[in-house]
């Protein structure tokens, strides 16, 4: 852990709302990022982020550092998600309507560029990236739970396996045979949408 990480963890400690925002402010991004590319629906993901941050306010005390914070963070976040996925899977709402909508607005708001890409010019080669981003994203959500966790740590977030292995728990050998799986599941997943 960084020097930077254990003065905003000591000052976290003392309950210090300038350091909760620091935090938040931090890692903000990655947790929405995470929750929403496991989740697929914006307002459930901002509202899950709003629960992990205040999970992580309220539990500080029982990081005990022998990890980065961020893959502390991490950890709950895809906790609370695995949670949220199993309550919506009851409630049988996993429609991927919010994903193409929030796709669709990200692309139009970037000039037609699917999200994390940069600006592309030709719109023909626009309304193409941006239908093969809805592709990718609709395949990432139909994989199972746990091969959608290993494949946007690994390669959307392109976090190393050993950050991976401390955030799901597992050890390094299973994190690698699911990660395969799951890329060959995603793989067999695109062929079917062409």
């Amino acid at each position: 852990m960084s020097l930077r990480e254990r003065l905003l963890l000591r000052r976290l400690r003392d309950r210090d709302e300038r350091a909760f925002r620091e935090m938040v402010e931090a890692y903000q991004d990655q947790v929405f990022n995470l929750l929403f590319r496991m989740i697929g629906k914006r307002e459930e993901a901002e509202d899950l982020a709003q629960e992990v941050f205040v999970t992580v306010f309220k539990s500080i005390d029982q990081f005990r550092g022998e990890s980065k914070l961020s893959t502390w963070l991490y950890r709950i976040a895809a906790n609370h998600c695995k949670n949220r996925i199993k309550y919506l899977a009851r409630r049988h709402d996993r429609s991927t309507s919010q994903l193409d909508e929030t796709m669709e607005r990200a692309a139009a708001a970037q000039g037609g560029a699917p999200v994390g890409a940069g600006r592309i010019d030709a719109p023909d080669q626009a309304l193409e990236g941006a239908e093969t981003e809805r592709i990718v994203q609709r395949a990432i959500a139909d994989l199972d739970e746990d091969h959608r966790l290993v494949i946007v740590l690994r390669d959307i977030e392109e976090l190393a396996y050993e950050e991976i292995c401390a955030i799901t728990g597992l050890p390094e050998g299973t994190v690698k045979s699911r990660l395969h799986r799951a890329r060959l599941a995603l793989k067999e997943k695109l062929a079917k949408y062409g």
